[in-house]
C-alpha cells in the first residue's frame, strides 16, 4: 500500500546528500538518521531510487516492525507476514542480520529464525519450501534488532548500489563510487563549468562527475534488480522508469572534465571504466605528474583524493607530493580545490588554509574533505 516506508543506508557523512537525492525523486517525510535516510514514497520510488541514487548503498523496504524479546517472539513476528506477497515458493532467500543491544545474541541465529519462519509458512501452505541462496537470492532480507525492537526489510537493490558495474579492475586504494559521487555533490559544483581531478587514479571521481553532469542514471548500468522477480513487481512501470532515465541522458557536455594521473596503467583502467560507464567521450585524459597539471580552459573545481600515508617516514615523498599539489592549485586563481585527507599532518604541506572542513569515512579511515579557495594575487 502507498505511501510505504523506505530506508536508504549510505556512507557516514553523506546522509544530507542522500536526503536531497530522495527529496528530488519525490520522497516525503525524509529523515536523516544515524546510518542512512528514512522516508515515505509510492511504489514507484523503488524504481526511481534504484535508478538514480548515487551516494546510497541500497534501498530497503521495511515489511514488519515488532517488539521481540526472544527468538520465539522473532519467529512469531516473521510468521505473521503473508510471505506469498513477497516471493514464490520456488524462489530463494537470504537473511542478513544486525543486532544492537538485543537479547538475541548471535546474528546467525537471528537469521536462522527468520528463515525458519518463512520456510515453515510455505511448507504448511503449499507443501514446498524456498531455498537459501546467500550469493544471489531472489529475496534478500535485512533484519535489524535494536534493543527489543525489530525491523525486517526486503532489499530492493541486491548488490550494493555503489557497485555500478563499470569497474573491472582497480588500482590500490580505490575510492568507493558512492563516496566519490557524494564528494562531487558536497563540493556544490554547478555542473556548468569544468572540473578536474589531477590525481584521478582509476578515475572514479571524474567518471561520477561526468555521469552527474550528463544525467546518466547509474542504475541503468545494472543488469537486474531483485524486485524484478517479486510478485508485486509492476513490469510496465519499471520499463517506463528506465525509458525515462534513458531519455534524460545528454550525449555531450559544453565543458571539459579532466582526468589526469602520473600512473599510465591507472589511467588505462580509468579509460576502460569510463567507456563501460558510457562517458569516455566526456572526459579529457592526460598522463602527467600533479605538479605539471595544466588545463585549457582552466577548471573551476578541482577534486583530489591523494595518498594519505600512515606515517611520514613510511612514505617520505608524500610531503613533496602535497607541496606540488599546493603549487598546482595556486595556478588556478578563482578556482576551488577540494582534497579528501586521511592525514592532517600531510595537508599542512599544501601551504593553503582550508575554508571548509567536512568529515567523511573512506572505508575504515576517518577523513576530512577540505575546501581551498584560490585567490588571484593582487
Amino acid at each position: 500500500m502507498d505511501p510505504r516506508d523506505y530506508f536508504v543506508p549510505c556512507p557516514p557523512g553523506l546522509d544530507g546528500v542522500v536526503a536531497g537525492e530522495l527529496t528530488a525523486l519525490g520522497a516525503t517525510e525524509v529523515r536523516r538518521l544515524k546510518t542512512g535516510v528514512g522516508c515515505k514514497g509510492d511504489s514507484g520510488l523503488r524504481h526511481r531510487a534504484n535508478l538514480w541514487l548515487r551516494a546510497a548503498i541500497r534501498v530497503l523496504e521495511p515489511i514488519v516492525y515488532a517488539d521481540v524479546s526472544s527468538p520465539e517472539a522473532l519467529y512469531d513476528a516473521v510468521r505473521s507476514v503473508d510471505w506469498s506477497l513477497h516471493m514464490r515458493g520456488d524462489q530463494t532467500l537470504a537473511v542478513d542480520s544486525r543486532l544492537t543491544g538485543s537479547k538475541i545474541r548471535h546474528t546467525s541465529y537471528a537469521s536462522l529464525k527468520v528463515k525458519d519462519a518463512i520456510v515453515d509458512q510455505f511448507r504448511e501452505k503449499t507443501g514446498s519450501r524456498p531455498d537459501v541462496d546467500t550469493e544471489a537470492p531472489d529475496l534478500p532480507l535485512h533484519l535489524f534488532i535494536g534493543g527489543d525492537r525489530m525491523t525486517l526489510s526486503r532489499d530492493t537493490s541486491g548488490t550494493t548500489l555503489h557497485k555500478r558495474g563499470y569497474r573491472e579492475a582497480m588500482v590500490k586504494s580505490p575510492l568507493n563510487e558512492a563516496l566519490a559521487a557524494g564528494i562531487v555533490y558536497l563540493t556544490r559544483w554547478d555542473r556548468e563549468s569544468s572540473l578536474a581531478d589531477p590525481m584521478c587514479g582509476s578515475g572514479t571521481i571524474p567518471i561520477e562527475a561526468a555521469m552527474i553532469a550528463a544525467k546518466r542514471a547509474p542504475g541503468l548500468l545494472r543488469a537486474r534488480f531483485p524486485f524484478e522477480g517479486w510478485p508485486d513487481h509492476d513490469a510496465a512501470a519499471w520499463e517506463n522508469a528506465r525509458e525515462g532515465a534513458r531519455a534524460a541522458a545528454t550525449p555531450t557536455l559544453p565543458f571539459p572534465i579532466y582526468a589526469s594521473d602520473h600512473h599510465e596503467g591507472a589511467l588505462d583502467l580509468a579509460r576502460k571504466s569510463a567507456r563501460a560507464a558510457g562517458v569516455e567521450e566526456l572526459l579529457r585524459f592526460s598522463v602527467c605528474d600533479v605538479g605539471d597539471f595544466v588545463a585549457d580552459p582552466p577548471p573551476a573545481t578541482l577534486i583530489m583524493n591523494p595518498p594519505y600515508g600512515e606515517r611520514l617516514d613510511a612514505d617520505a615523498d608524500l610531503p613533496a607530493v602535497y607541496k606540488k599539489m599546493g603549487s598546482m592549485l595556486r595556478r588556478f586563481p578563482g578556482a576551488k580545490g577540494w582534497v579528501l585527507s586521511g592525514n592532517a599532518s600531510l595537508t599542512r604541506f599544501l601551504g593553503l588554509k582550508a575554508s571548509k572542513e567536512l568529515t567523511l569515512w573512506n572505508g575504515t579511515i576517518e577523513c576530512r574533505l577540505l575546501r581551498y579557495e584560490v585567490f588571484a594575487r593582487g
